[in-house]
């Protein structure tokens, strides 16, 4: 379905027929479905908002999510939104960008409305930057936790003191099926189609307990290196294990992790191997709050647009 955004400073109206128009600057547009061929579109919008996506990051994304491209009537790219299913019930909203000119002309809000419209029914959850939250919350998001983004350039760490009665080990594909138990009650939804994606992408460790899988990490390329996560585990100290080997393994390079937690041990453990806090975005979500907070617990993002 293709919309049209008609561009000049009366705010948004409807036109007759089946497409809607939305009046912004001085420019004709439209909005459409997003589809893979949109990559360099996309990258442009990413580009302008000083985002470190690489194309295999938009790859991803355009694989897994739907969502709805603004173009000008010269192709130039003016917004973004996309959504990702999980379950039946449940999407994350994610890579919402709009070209710097627009941001303050209705472009973020009407792309929003169109997403939340195709999600109507589903709980949804995002991460809000600081120049949009404004926008997310008069749109009925409610605020639940900051996410802390930590990057830096790997440091040689020591590895932790296991925890009591845990030993972790690399990943192996018998390990998939007992991954995916662990991480729905962990990140609140079944985004095991997502993670079926990511594990092609990625390397990993589990934690065991008594040959019992209770956590698991993962590490892929992203960005400016590489990101770790998700990271899934029962305590701080079981996340370290997983993580310190593959801190080790890539000393010297860029590497990021975000989180939701700030135990102290965590976050120190993080700013020893190199990664300090760069920046923080706002979780927000409508619906329940559906993510463990107690048990196993989500240490990790996968990236802000897909939890």
């Amino acid at each position: 379905m293709s919309q049209n955004l008609n561009t000049n400073a009366q705010g948004p109206r409807e036109s007759a027929g089946a497409e809607s128009r939305l009046t912004l600057d001085c420019y004709q547009a439209t909005a459409r479905r997003i589809e893979s061929a949109d990559r360099h579109l996309l990258h442009e919008l990413t580009l302008g908002v000083f985002w470190p996506h690489r194309d295999h990051d938009l790859d991803l994304f355009l694989t897994l999510g739907e969502g709805y491209l603004a173009i000008d009537e010269i192709g130039r790219a003016m917004g973004s939104a996309m959504y990702f299913n999980m379950g039946g019930d449940f999407a994350m909203l994610g890579m919402m960008v709009t070209a710097p000119r627009l941001q303050t002309q209705g472009a973020g809000r009407w792309l929003l409305n169109s997403i939340m419209t195709d999600c109507e029914g589903r709980d949804l959850r995002l991460s809000a930057t600081h120049a949009g939250y404004s926008l997310y919350e008069s749109a009925g998001f409610i605020p639940v936790n900051r996410i802390w983004q930590h990057q830096g350039i790997a440091r040689d760490i020591h590895s932790p003191t296991p925890a009591q009665g845990i030993e972790t080990r690399a990943l192996m594909p018998e390990d998939v099926p007992a991954l995916l138990a662990i991480d729905q009650p962990a990140f609140g939804a079944d985004r095991s189609e997502v993670l079926k994606v990511l594990l092609d992408l990625s390397e990993g460790r589990i934690a065991l307990c008594n040959g019992e899988i209770v956590g698991y990490a993962l590490m892929r390329p992203f960005g400016r290196g590489k990101v770790i996560g998700p990271v899934v585990a029962e305590a701080d100290r079981i996340a370290m294990q997983m993580i310190a080997p593959l801190v080790q393994a890539n000393v010297g390079s860029f590497m990021r992790l975000d989180t939701p937690l700030q135990s102290e041990p965590f976050t120190g453990f993080l700013a020893a191997a190199g990664m300090g806090v760069y920046e923080t975005v706002t979780e927000m979500r409508i619906g329940p709050h559906r993510r463990s907070s107690e048990g196993i617990q989500l240490f990790g993002l996968a990236a802000h647009s897909i939890g």
